[in-house]
């Protein structure tokens, strides 16, 4: 094997401390820094000998960093932190904020393109994986309609986006499909399903000493882009019940496209994933497509780019007649 991809983080809640493990799985890999505005001694890594280095001066290594993953939330840390760091870095991201996803790319492309570097952007399974199965079954069934559903999980960019609620101590928020939508669109009835009809969102909310429940259930549920189309629950709890009861996070969801072939003849593909663990499965994710964002700089390709812009076999440590000769 030769030189191995040198990564670096850039923050490390649990995508972070995800995309440290994920690496540990990938030979061809190393993490070579992390990078966090938290007190740089006051993190514990998996790996003792990895610096932990003031994110402010990240820009001091830029010779030793092939890849930058960024770890932050889509609600505040990425619209600043994705441009910033991609004029100086190949970066990866989980900006997933679906109505600002073009906005953000144009920031982040201009930046990219400024810096020649390459800067993959909203990879995670949804967007990221779910997006590219949307794009399949559209392609393949064009007379269709195409249904995604998330959950029952624990959404770690809404949980996020509850947490930066004046007054909320710690949150936690659940996406749950409606099962009456699920089977309808199962049966292939193509229905006319609106985003409230699609999913609840249950949120478990701990306030901090003082704070009126109201006036942050409003703020809450008000929320443009993350609650106000939903039928949001919000329960307030104890920090001992959100640590006892909430500390897994798994999640998952499916993406369905019925539709018709050219005789009327019903076809359904439907795509799922199981996760035990969001954070883990999403830092596995945005780590194979630190190796696709490194051979597209290496390409000379510069820029913002989304999952639609890199060939699977990018993502793979197998070369091609590997991928040919194994799994094709």
């Amino acid at each position: 094997m030769g030189k191995k991809i040198r990564i670096g983080i850039v923050g490390y809640g649990n995508l972070g401390r995800g995309v440290e493990a994920a690496i540990m799985q990938n030979a061809d890999m190393e993490l070579v820094g992390v990078f966090s505005r938290r007190d740089p001694a006051s993190l514990r890594l998996l790996q003792s000998s990895v610096p932990v280095r003031a994110l402010d001066s990240v820009g001091e290594y830029q010779d030793d960093i092939d890849v930058l993953v960024l770890c932050g939330g889509s609600k505040n840390d990425l619209p600043e932190q994705g441009p910033a760091l991609a004029a100086m870095f190949n970066t990866v991201d989980s900006f997933d904020t679906h109505a600002k996803i073009p906005e953000y790319f144009q920031a982040v492309n201009q930046a990219a393109e400024a810096g020649g570097n390459t800067a993959l952007i909203s990879v995670g399974w949804d967007p990221g994986l779910f997006s590219l199965n949307r794009l399949f079954g559209e392609a393949i069934l064009p007379q269709g309609q195409t249904y995604t559903f998330w959950g029952k999980g624990l959404s770690q960019g809404h949980s996020d986006a509850i947490r930066r609620v004046a007054g909320v101590k710690g949150a936690v928020q659940y996406t749950i499909p409606v099962p009456e939508a699920v089977d309808r669109v199962r049966r292939g009835e193509l229905p006319a399903l609106s985003t409230r009809d699609k999913h609840t969102r249950d949120c478990y909310v701990v306030l901090e000493p003082g704070v009126d429940r109201e006036t942050v259930k409003h703020a809450i549920i008000t929320m443009p882009d993350y609650f106000d189309d939903y039928d949001t629950s919000v329960s307030f709890i104890t920090e001992e019940q959100l640590k006892r009861d909430h500390a897994a996070m798994p999640h998952g969801g499916f993406v369905i496209r019925s539709g018709t072939t050219a005789k009327g003849t019903a076809q359904v593909i439907e795509y799922s994933l199981k996760l035990d663990s969001n954070p883990e499965f999403t830092s596995s994710v945005l780590v194979a497509y630190a190796r696709a964002a490194f051979r597209l700089n290496q390409q000379g390709i510069a820029g913002a780019k989304s999952v639609y812009d890199v060939a699977p076999g990018l993502l793979s440590p197998k070369t091609a007649a590997e991928l040919r000769e194994q799994l094709l």
